[in-house]
């Protein structure tokens, strides 16, 4: 097992970006064990920087298209000089409201030099699945109508989506995961077989949280023809395989804090979930369950027991469900 004090944390002001871009992974990654603390912030920072390329649908295809691919360009071949012109550029010409979103793309260049910091077998893994990401999305982009936005056609290409979006993000946290950890290798072809369906499955609940949000801004990722219930069975059933790849990552005995980081991101989904199926889109759990949750998977690790408990009779597991909730009984 890699040895946690060999790796210093980043800069606090990557940090603060983390804490800018996702509070949910904000509050997971500090878990992690070093070396794979820093690698997760930083690939979680270049994901975001294509996200906001995707995005931008003020932009026409073809200025969206040739941002991501100079980014995947700027990956494979550091130009410090060209980075920080375009990080000017980008920051005054991408269209994006949320603060920090805009601190990340003025940030571009610190963020691409930790990236080259990072030790070369984790470098090159989120360099790879990085541009696998960014080059789905052009494909995704170029389909895109005159008012630049995106109509998905069906619950196949849904699924399509969430893989370049999140499915690739499972994969390539998994190869992190396993690299230089003996450990894990009895439980690779279990993790691997389910990490897609881990990241299909957080992209789902946040589709569907925030899908009144997206209609208002005039997009939806919920095809037309396909109902509602359908994209939450599927989005439960991609949660229990999340489920299945926690348990064999505590199965494994590994580092308690690469068990805790997955299981926040996935009880919080679950819980999230359920809240939203309950209380329709747009509702969020609260501050004091997310602190629950929290103190649920540390006890769990602390006592030995499993943190998800994935033969949960209604497919919840209880730490996800809030204190007063019937179906605890």
């Amino acid at each position: 097992m890699t040895d946690s004090t060999q790796v210093a944390d980043p800069p606090p002001r990557i940090e603060d970006l983390l804490e800018g871009s996702s509070r949910t992974f904000a509050l997971s990654i500090p878990y992690l064990p070093q070396p794979t603390r820093q690698e997760v912030r930083i690939a979680y920072l270049l994901f975001r920087i294509a996200d906001t390329f995707e995005d931008s649908a003020t932009w026409s295809r073809r200025q969206r298209i040739k941002a991501l691919e100079v980014f995947c360009d700027l990956l494979a071949r550091p130009r410090p000089s060209k980075v920080k012109l375009l990080a000017l550029r980008w920051t005054a010409a991408v269209p994006i409201d949320h603060q920090g979103y805009q601190q990340l793309m003025a940030a571009a260049p610190e963020v691409l030099d930790a990236f080259f910091d990072l030790r070369p077998a984790a470098r090159e893994l989120i360099r790879e699945h990085t541009e696998r990401t960014a080059r789905g999305m052009i494909g995704f982009v170029d389909r895109t109508g005159a008012d630049g936005h995106l109509d998905l056609e069906d619950l196949d290409d849904l699924r399509r989506y969430c893989y370049v979006v999140a499915g690739i993000v499972g994969e390539m946290l998994t190869e992190l995961f396993l690299l230089e950890r003996p450990e894990l290798e009895p439980a690779a072809a279990a993790l691997r077989a389910r990490s897609r369906h881990f990241g299909e499955a957080l992209q789902l609940v946040n589709i569907l949280k925030d899908s009144a949000f997206d209609t208002t801004e005039g997009r939806s990722y919920l095809p037309p023809g396909v109902g509602r219930s359908q994209i939450f069975a599927l989005a439960q059933r991609d949660l229990e395989a999340s489920a299945e790849y926690i348990l064999a990552l505590q199965q494994a005995d590994t580092d308690r804090g690469l068990v805790a980081f997955n299981a926040i991101n996935a009880l919080l989904a679950f819980a999230t979930l359920d809240k939203v199926e309950t209380e329709g889109p747009g509702a969020k759990i609260s501050r004091d369950d997310v602190f629950r949750i929290v103190a649920s998977i540390e006890r769990a690790l602390d006592d030995g027991r499993p943190v998800i408990d994935p033969e949960s009779a209604d497919g919840i597991p209880a730490a996800a469900k809030p204190p007063n909730s019937s179906s605890e009984d």
